[in-house]
């Protein structure tokens, strides 16, 4: 994804599609997040996931993404984001699981993410897991029009740390639309004030990934799966978010909720 491409905005029509997509990647996110207990395996999740999204008439965005395998991403405890789905990884009582959506529909994105307890966790985890839906609301209320990038991005870093925790740097957020990514890039760190204008019509995946140490990561041997450095846990939530006149409008988020 280069510097140089444009950022577009989206049309009220493209809005209403991006809508129906964002409501159905919540609808999956909401489904698998109640089959999350001790026992079950990631790769059962990730059933759950593909076969939802089939039926609704979409298409899970991340299966075959650059050869990815599955319809979901499971990061469990130390694993950041992109944890692949396997048969073999049981999810354990105390665990912490980041489960990741992408679904297609009507030639739109939908991209969502959230953290789930598996069974009672630790009030180390407890707290983690607020900090980083903290941080997320704080980036959602920066995403106004007339607002810098950097508004968003500044906000989320403050909470994170404000608290004692570390922002992801090598991964960020990301524009989306017909494409999963699309500009601009959203970094989980930076300065207000700076960065591109937003504008009514932009639409922006918002995830930030905050450590209980250290923002340090690095790569497993698969090619994917992303943990922390230290080896202590990680959090990640993710809306798809719109600026409009009226401010910013949750895409991914479930009537009610």
């Amino acid at each position: 994804m280069g510097s140089t491409r444009q950022i577009e905005l989206k049309s009220p029509a493209d809005l209403e599609r991006m809508r129906r997509a964002g409501q159905l990647a919540a609808q999956v996110l909401d489904a698998v997040g109640r089959a999350v207990v001790p026992g079950v395996t990631t790769k059962e999740l990730d059933r759950l996931a593909e076969k939802f999204i089939r039926d609704a008439g979409g298409v899970p965005t991340f299966l075959g993404y650059r050869g990815y395998t599955a319809s979901i991403c499971a990061s469990i405890n130390e694993e950041v984001v992109h944890g692949i789905p396997h048969p073999k990884r049981v999810l354990r009582e105390g665990d912490i699981v980041g489960i990741d959506v992408g679904a297609t529909l009507g030639g739109f994105v939908g991209d969502t993410a959230a953290t789930f307890p598996v069974g009672r966790i630790s009030l180390e985890a407890e707290k983690l897991l607020q900090t980083t839906r903290d941080a997320l609301t704080e980036g959602i209320a920066a995403t106004r029009a007339g607002n810098r990038l950097g508004d968003i991005s500044g906000a989320m870093q403050r909470v994170a740390e404000s608290r004692g925790y570390a922002v992801v740097r090598d991964f960020v957020g990301h524009g989306i639309g017909r494409n999963m990514h699309e500009e601009p890039s959203v970094p989980n760190y930076g300065t207000a004030g700076t960065g591109p204008r937003l504008d009514v019509g932009l639409v922006v995946a918002l995830e930030p990934m905050v450590n209980a140490g250290t923002w340090r990561v690095q790569v497993l041997k698969d090619g994917w799966t992303v943990v922390t450095e230290d080896n202590r846990l990680s959090a990640h939530f993710e809306h798809t978010v719109a600026v409009t006149e009226g401010g910013p409008e949750i895409l991914t988020c479930l009537p009610n909720s």
